[in-house]
């Protein structure tokens, strides 16, 4: 018989049989279809940024006291939701990342990630504010309680401490045993100082004198100091100062948190403090069982309400208990942020672009300091968002499932139908009036706003059961907004993407894209993808674009979970997988669907994704992981930043891991499959273009088997490899690699798979041959 050859339709197929998609793909991971053919994706380089190690600005204490500037997993704290890039008027490339804990800003590739997280509230002067133990922790800690009434915190909340202190009334040398300070006002009567690394006791004050000094104390080194060197309380011979994470939730007016050093007794020093309370943290994962984010097992006790098993959902549920996504929108190069059912908050670039201050809160009467000057919100400012999104027709500032402080134009309770924006080129007014453009409308369609993307002209909002035009019409009606389908869905506020001008977005059982009109998205791969995934984690599910491939993108949770060699894991319906392990991917242009998985363990999950145009390759934030008991990663930790595109292997860690890829056929027979077929040669045809080590390969497989119900049988799998080295030249004009192997295989039909798991390797199929020969009917 002649040659057959092995050329497949484009795209993986889930939709049928893999006989009755004979002349397709049924199978594969990390490949991609470019012109028709199948090829291994792009590796990926992670960003060398590290945390900023000191707070933004002079306000605060540098942090590291107790948590290093460094988590031991990652490069920042908490796990990245959102990314955001863009150029401010310094020409600096910023991109900023809202993690579950803090919210970050990043100038150039490989820069520092400046932590601009919000105060949430200052409380200043809280006297008898530490209770200090002789016991210690692992490495050194010690655990302290504090007492702060009101203080609104949950366990793993962040706060900036900073005890009471003043400043010296002169140098001192390192054998003096009385010290002047400048003001002694609030000290205890005996007690412990701190100045510089040298911890000090004393037995009295006399005015504005330290009295009955011992230097050197508590495992310290007696030095010299300064005129005017920092002087703080140390309750008990232990320095708090600086940035802690809180370790356990006690009451409303008490937690704990660990500092390094031993106390001398277990006591609370009359010593007091000022506290300055970040931005209350949020989940990495929705939590079944409580309300949308809600506390896990026995509850999370905070600072809003108990909740979790045994505990009834709250009415209200604290933004500090939800799954915490961010929305972000540029105001010029400013940038106005909204963790998912709080506040709006303004981060303004600073006169001086190198200091990268916190973000400010937009609320009613609270001023919102910018270089340029100072707004102050009016009365009616929404104290409570959803989404927030700032239009590129005449920049209005647009909050979804919003509230009014003064129940005038909406209710004072947060209404998640309520859309409402700003006056032109204003965040300050939001009271409407003759003499401005600030208004609002109810939507009817559905029962909460899940996002709201911008298009060429227009906004699209998407609820839970319908999609809304807005287009801006001026003064007097401002924005309208139109009706454009009811009746469909929509996964997550992040699964929706644009790609010229066309809207694609993952749905609760299918996809939908906008072109002027709704449609259902044809997808191979629908029954493949809805039959395992998570619905529950659904809110984690995002989109973006890999627009040098033409591709879409959706990452999302199963229920099984995914091995740390691709395959389904242990997860069931009813104790699902919870970290994003899969993605599927839609080719715009060739209009072909495949996919792939995310073991957790060496292929870290996406949980964010960034096409932007300002860096030169797509940007993805990854989340570290913890396994369970059975060796399966099944936490999220901290996370970190990675480019795609960028090379062909694995670059997550120090140490480059290859990216294992495959790509199998559906069966084909001979003729209808009444004769058995007999291969007895490959002749492969293949391109290792790209590559980078000097031997690149792959393995070609001809899976046989007798019937469609039957197991694969006995498969040659024979390497073919390049006979040239890629280790300084990229790209051949003749390729030179293996001609031809024999085997041996025989069978009714047949799969062809091509795979590859070495370091350095890229390679796109073409159309290989086979040498098959009839074999008798049995």
């Amino acid at each position: 018989m002649p040659l057959q050859k092995l050329q497949f339709r484009p795209g993986v197929n889930r939709e049928g049989t893999t006989l009755s998609n004979e002349g397709g793909y049924f199978d594969g991971d990390k490949i991609r279809f470019r012109s028709g053919y199948a090829e291994k994706i792009g590796g990926w380089q992670r960003d060398g940024g590290t945390p900023y190690a000191t707070a933004p600005t002079s306000t605060f204490s540098s942090s590291g006291t107790s948590t290093s500037a460094v988590p031991s997993t990652g490069v920042y704290w908490g796990i990245a939701k959102s990314l955001w890039n863009w150029i401010n008027l310094t020409g600096y490339n910023l991109l900023s990342v809202g993690t579950n804990l803090k919210f970050y800003i990043q100038n150039s590739l490989g820069g520092n990630y400046n932590d601009v997280t919000p105060i949430r509230l200052t409380n200043t002067a809280t006297a008898n504010a530490f209770t200090t133990a002789t016991s210690t922790n692992s490495g050194g800690y010690t655990t302290i309680t504090v007492t702060d009434a009101g203080h609104g915190a949950q366990a793993n909340d962040f706060v900036n401490i900073t005890p009471l202190n003043t400043t010296l009334n002169g140098a001192i040398n390192n054998s003096v045993t009385s010290i002047v300070l400048t003001s002694a006002t609030g000290f205890p009567a005996t007690g412990s100082i701190f100045i510089d690394s040298e911890c000090i006791t004393y037995t009295g004050i006399s005015t504005n004198t330290l009295t009955g000094c011992t230097r050197g104390t508590n495992g310290t080194t007696a030095a010299s100091h300064l005129t005017l060197a920092a002087v703080y309380a140390a309750p008990n011979g232990v320095l708090i100062l600086g940035e802690y994470q809180i370790v356990t939730y006690v009451s409303s007016s008490q937690y704990t948190i660990k500092v390094l050093g031993t106390a001398t007794a277990s006591s609370t020093p009359a010593v007091s403090g000022t506290f300055n309370y970040q931005l209350t943290t949020g989940n990495t994962t929705y939590t079944f069982g409580t309300g949308w984010g809600a506390g896990g097992w026995s509850g999370v006790t905070t600072g809003y309400t108990s909740t979790g098993w045994g505990s009834p959902a709250p009415a209200g549920l604290g933004i500090g208990v939800q799954l915490r996504l961010w929305s972000q929108s540029n105001y010029g190069e400013d940038l106005i942020i909204n963790p998912r059912g709080g506040a709006m908050y303004y981060w303004a670039n600073n006169a001086s672009p190198n200091i990268y201050d916190r973000c400010q809160i937009i609320k009613v009467a609270t001023n919102v300091v910018t270089k340029s000057g100072t707004f102050t919100p009016d009365s009616t400012c929404p104290s409570v968002v959803n989404f927030v999104l700032v239009s590129d027709s005449s920049r209005f500032t647009f909050a979804f499932g919003t509230n009014d402080p003064t129940g005038v134009y909406a209710t004072t309770a947060q209404d998640p139908m309520q859309v409402r924006w700003s006056d032109q080129n204003s965040v300050a007014t939001w009271t409407p009036s003759i003499s401005n453009q600030a208004g609002g409308i109810r939507l009817s369609h559905g029962s909460t706003i899940v996002t709201a993307i911008q298009t060429r002209q227009e906004i699209l909002v998407l609820t839970d059961a319908a999609i809304y035009s807005f287009q801006y019409l001026g003064a007097p009606y401002v924005w309208g907004n139109q009706l454009l389908a009811d009746n469909i869905s929509i996964v997550s506020p992040n699964a929706v993407s644009v790609v010229n001008n066309v809207t694609y977005w993952m749905g609760a059982d299918k996809f939908y894209m906008y072109s002027g009109r709704v449609e259902t998205l044809p997808c191979a791969l629908r029954q493949y993808i809805y039959g395992n995934i998570n619905l529950t984690e659904a809110f984690q599910i995002h989109s973006g674009t890999n627009e040098g491939y033409n591709e879409i993108w959706w990452f999302y949770p199963s229920i099984t979970g995914t091995t740390s060699i691709g395959e389904n894991g242990t997860g069931t319906s009813g104790s699902p997988n919870s970290l994003i392990d899969r993605y599927v991917i839609y080719n715009h242009l060739e209009r072909t669907w495949y996919y792939g998985t995310l073991n957790g363990s060496t292929i870290r999950p996406r949980t964010a994704w960034l096409d932007s145009p300002l860096r030169a390759q797509p940007t993805a934030a990854i989340g570290y992981t913890a396994n369970d008991g059975s060796g399966q990663p099944s936490t999220y930790t901290n996370g970190a930043v990675v480019y795609h595109e960028v090379t062909v292997d694995n670059n997550e860690t120090s140490t480059p891991l290859a990216i294992e890829s495959y790509v199998q056929s559906s069966d084909f027979d001979i003729g209808d499959g009444h004769n058995f077929g007999f291969v007895w040669r490959l002749i492969p045809d293949i391109t290792f273009d790209g590559s980078t080590s000097a031997a690149p390969s792959t393995n070609f497989t001809v899976r046989p088997r007798n019937f469609p119900g039957s197991n694969y049988g006995s498969s040659d799998n024979p390497a073919v490899a390049s006979a040239q080295s890629y280790t300084t030249t990229t790209t051949y004009n003749i390729q030179q690699f293996t001609q031809q192997v024999y085997v041996r295989i025989r069978g009714r039909q047949m799969a062809f798979k091509i795979s590859s798991s070495d370091l350095g390797t890229q390679w796109q199929l073409g159309v290989p041959r086979i040498d098959v020969r009839p074999d008798g009917r049995r």
